[in-house]
């Protein structure tokens, strides 16, 4: 029995060491994460976490994790930026106005999945030009959902959260730990 954490994503990867939780392997899925028409955030963001644990190889004993962070305002999904023009879009969009982000995490372990998501609000700061473009100028926005992550610089355009820290980073904690108890994965709590 192996544990196969499907994702590239080194955050997610540091938040599972902080359960006691060191992967077997690493296999990132590749899957189309295009929204389809009319999709909800909440809903499209758990579909993906499914598709993205049904697409990775796995022996039937093997326990796989994935996940997917959407970053929602209203209805809209503001996924990856393609390039620094569209994260300056999303970061405008986001700019003085609260918004939710969903991480949807799905565990396999044969034919049975486990689901749970998480919704968190968060609230981003007016940004001035300056800002924005010092922003954009380090790069953090490569990669990540709505164009920031808020464990990087862009934590201080954060200045008030509702919901799961870990989980607007990539991972609920609370939640992962048990769906991998549930899978029968091994899990050690942290310590405070």
């Amino acid at each position: 029995m192996a544990f196969i954490l499907g994702s590239g994503s080194p955050r997610r990867l540091d938040l599972l060491a902080q359960l006691g939780v060191v992967p077997d392997d690493v296999r990132p899925p590749d899957i189309d994460e295009t929204p389809l028409k009319a999709e909800q955030p909440r809903p499209y963001c758990s579909r993906i976490a499914r598709q993205k644990a049904q697409a990775v190889e796995a022996a039937p004993e093997d326990i796989v994790l994935c996940a997917d962070t959407t970053v929602a305002l209203g209805r809209r999904i503001l996924g990856k930026p393609a390039d620094a023009g569209e994260a300056a879009e999303f970061l405008l969009a986001l700019s003085g106005r609260r918004h939710r982000v969903i991480t949807a995490v799905a565990v396999r372990c044969g034919d049975r999945v486990w689901e749970k998501d998480v919704v968190s609000q968060v609230r981003m700061k007016r940004l001035s030009d300056a800002e924005l473009n010092a922003y954009l100028a380090t790069n953090d926005w490569q990669g990540k959902a709505g164009g920031y992550a808020i464990q990087g610089p862009a934590g201080a355009f954060i200045p008030w959260i509702s919901g799961s820290f870990t989980g607007i980073v990539g991972l609920p904690l609370a939640e992962t730990a048990n769906l991998l108890r549930a899978a029968g994965q091994p899990v050690m709590e942290a310590t405070a």
